[in-house]
């Protein structure tokens, strides 16, 4: 076996992703129908519903803007970085964030994602906190937290290894 295939071989397995993210669009497609459904229940319903109904149903708007965020990033940012450049330079609609995608940088995004999501659950678990039993609120909380702490712990990592490999650190 040639030295040169196996090599070529493994780096083309990357394109093994790529129906992942396909998936993911399609996924988001499910989240724009899902939004569509739920606007029009708001706006429909809007003179039936007091002003915690209202803020209820906006924040699970809210959610799935922000899941839908989250897809958006993945998708794009993980097909960058484990796939192929998808070469929009140039391209006015380029969002600025994919200019400065690595893995490093991919993680921390999402986990800033999960906490803002984490985040929007919360608020709607405190804004009618009778819904829920008390454990299940306690759960939310501690499940906010760890994530809140692994997202500084992401970061603080991942800047320690920047720091490292930087031209100007001593080695």
């Amino acid at each position: 076996m040639n030295s040169t295939i196996l090599p070529r071989f493994i780096f083309f397995s990357r394109w093994l992703q790529a129906p992942l993210y396909v998936g993911l669009i399609v996924i988001l497609c499910v989240y724009v129908y899902e939004f569509g459904l739920g606007l029009l229940h708001l706006v429909m319903s809007a003179n039936q519903l007091n002003e915690t109904g209202v803020m209820l149903l906006a924040l699970d708007l809210i959610d799935m803007v922000m899941i839908a965020n989250l897809l958006i990033m993945v998708t794009l940012g993980g097909y960058e970085t484990f796939v192929s450049r998808l070469n929009l330079h140039g391209n006015p609609d380029q969002p600025e964030w994919l200019d400065e995608v690595n893995a490093g940088t991919m993680k921390i995004k999402l986990a800033l994602a999960l906490v803002t999501i984490s985040s929007i659950h919360l608020l709607r678990t405190f804004i009618d906190p009778t819904q829920k039993e008390f454990y299940v609120v306690m759960w939310q909380v501690i499940i906010h937290l760890s994530l809140v702490v692994s997202a500084i712990a992401i970061a603080f990592t991942d800047k320690i290894m920047t720091a490292s490999h930087s031209p100007t650190s001593s080695s």
